[in-house]
């Protein structure tokens, strides 16, 4: 036998002097036997398998050769088709305007409202004064409740509530004098009234209860000094119009028009597109009252009626947006379902109050 042949059996295991040391193996070095790794047993390709090269069947193994290979090694391996991206997500569908309340208990509370206020204006004038009087109580009760919840501010209620009946009654019995006399005493009876109880925070206490007394009550009483004419009824119903259109009219043509804000840091909702829908609408209703309604009125005169009471209304309203962001609230209150409380309807009609009985008392006079 060939001494090329290392390992053969019968053989010495030995080389030559000339062919150096045998090689280092299991045939060779017994005691590192233990430290080589078998070869695995590759399985026999199935059917329809790779061929080599002589036509027969060549083994194609499932996994890794060895375990230190990678599976991601092989060549024959496919790399993972990419996910394809999901679909866009189809977008939502544009909601509808809406219009912030409850719109149908805000026009039945308005009618219920408007029933009452029609029904004792023209079948008693008294009844109605007692309508503004029972109005001036329950808006002074909202402020004042909501200045000590928000603020701890405690403006008396008891002085102011009777002060302001005394107003509007006074008002509508002794005219604008006898409201004069009346408002300076409610301000005297708060300001005693507060001092029963300890000096700290007297001071924004009476303060808070004489600007209620004046944006209340005193505001009110103009409503009555228009009760006093002949034609007080017409006069009260004109400036009861006057307002409520206006009002609207700027909701009307703000929500469906309306992109520009007239005052965002005040009130968001408010749109120049609605005051401009306020003042045309006021202006058309003011020619078409002081024509058909007012004793010896004059349509022109209506149109400047119309314009200003445009003009107070919003700034009436605005005002008392700016005092319920300093209280930090919506509403006044909860009275009135759609509407939310009753200073929160007065709030546009009590700056215009004087400025219809201004402006009615230099085109037809009081009378």
């Amino acid at each position: 036998m060939n001494d090329s042949s290392w390992g053969a059996p019968g053989g010495t295991g030995r080389r030559g002097p000339d062919q150096g040391p045998a090689p280092a193996g299991p045939a060779y070095d017994r005691h590192r036997a233990a430290q080589t790794r078998p070869m695995p047993i590759v399985p026999d390709v199935p059917a329809g398998g790779f061929q080599d090269g002589h036509g027969r069947g060549a083994a194609h193994p499932s996994g890794p050769l060895f375990r230190d290979e990678t599976p991601h090694e092989h060549p024959q391996e496919p790399m993972p088709s990419p996910t394809p991206p999901p679909p866009p997500a189809p977008s939502a569908p544009r909601q509808k305007k809406s219009a912030g309340r409850d719109l149908g208990a805000a026009i039945g509370v308005g009618v219920g409202l408007g029933a009452v206020i029609i029904a004792s204006l023209f079948i008693w004038k008294p009844a109605f004064i007692g309508v503004i009087v029972v109005a001036v109580v329950v808006g002074l009760w909202e402020l004042t409740s909501r200045l000590q919840e928000r603020k701890a501010i405690k403006a008396p209620l008891v002085p102011l509530a009777v002060g302001g009946a005394a107003m509007v009654v006074a008002g509508y019995v002794r005219g604008a004098e006898g409201a004069w006399v009346a408002m300076a005493l409610t301000a005297l009876a708060v300001l005693v009234w507060r001092m029963t109880e300890p000096p700290e925070g007297y001071l924004k206490d009476v303060t808070a209860g004489v600007f209620a007394a004046f944006y209340v009550p005193f505001l009110a009483t103009f409503v009555a000094l228009l009760l006093t004419a002949d034609d007080g009824p017409q006069r009260v119903l004109t400036f009861l119009i006057l307002t409520v259109v206006s009002d609207t009219g700027a909701y009307a043509i703000g929500w469906r028009f309306g992109k520009h804000k007239l005052a965002p840091r005040i009130s968001p909702g408010k749109t120049r597109e609605g005051l401009v829908g306020a003042v045309t609408f006021a202006m058309a209703a003011g020619a078409l009252c002081m024509e058909f309604m007012i004793d010896d009125g004059v349509w022109w005169q209506g149109l400047v009626l119309g314009f200003a009471v445009a003009a107070s209304a919003t700034l009436g309203d605005l005002g008392e947006s700016m005092i319920k962001r300093d209280l930090g609230i919506k509403d006044m209150g909860t009275l009135l379902p759609g509407h939310g409380g009753i200073m929160d309807r007065l709030d546009s009609l009590l700056p215009t109050a004087p400025v219809v009985w201004l402006l009615l008392a230099l085109f037809v006079g009081t009378a």
